[in-house]
């Protein structure tokens, strides 16, 4: 089984777990279900914290840019990460667009990291979103292999789009979430918060 097969594997699995056990008043299913050609599964903005002791393992991930450098967990050592997952035509992807830019502006300096990954363009279109919308992190394309994706479905599933997660310096996911980001004081806090320990 190739890699692109055992990722479909592991995402139709995913979901059937979602779908089954969130009951029949879930949202995120009944959207799904309804056949409304959202393209996209919204969450709802809901923000889950994970304690120190309720972290899972860290997250060790790779793939390639949109300008066709490798990256890793590795290069984020330390280091506080953000990660978004998006693609281009999801208009929620598009709204939270200049939040979080301005957010990664705003803690760049303070030693936290921002990263995209995008699941389901190539790299021209995910470059002319980011100039559109003055994105200035880069982003994994993620659309062919999946990798990124089947990283985090071992730990903090990524069950919408967006989904934004934000990772300790020990590279584990302290935070997530599903959906737009649209609170920037509860944003920034998790940043903080995460920043601010050891």
């Amino acid at each position: 089984m190739n890699a692109r097969a055992r990722f479909v594997v592991v995402l139709t699995a995913v979901a059937l777990a979602v779908t089954g056990c969130s009951g029949a008043n879930d949202e995120l299913a009944d959207q799904y279900r309804s056949g409304e050609n959202l393209n996209y599964i919204s969450g709802d903005g809901t923000v889950t914290e994970f304690e120190l002791e309720e972290r899972q393992a860290p997250v060790a991930f790779e793939g390639v840019l949109e300008d066709g450098t490798e990256v890793s967990s590795e290069d984020y050592a330390g280091e506080v990460l953000v990660v978004n997952f998006w693609y281009a035509e999801c208009p929620p992807c598009r709204a939270e667009a200049p939040l979080l830019e301005q957010t990664h502006q705003a803690y760049r300096e303070q030693g936290v990291e921002f990263l995209g990954v995008n699941v389901r363009n190539q790299a021209d279109t995910a470059l002319a979103f980011s100039r559109t919308f003055g994105v200035t992190y880069p982003s994994i394309m993620d659309a062919d292999t999946g990798s990124a994706q089947l990283a985090f479905a071992g730990t903090v599933a990524p069950n919408a789009v967006p989904t934004t997660l934000i990772l300790d310096k020990q590279g584990r996911v302290a935070s997530r979430i599903l959906g737009q980001v649209t609170d920037e004081s509860t944003f920034e806090t998790l940043i903080r918060d995460a920043a601010a320990e050891d």
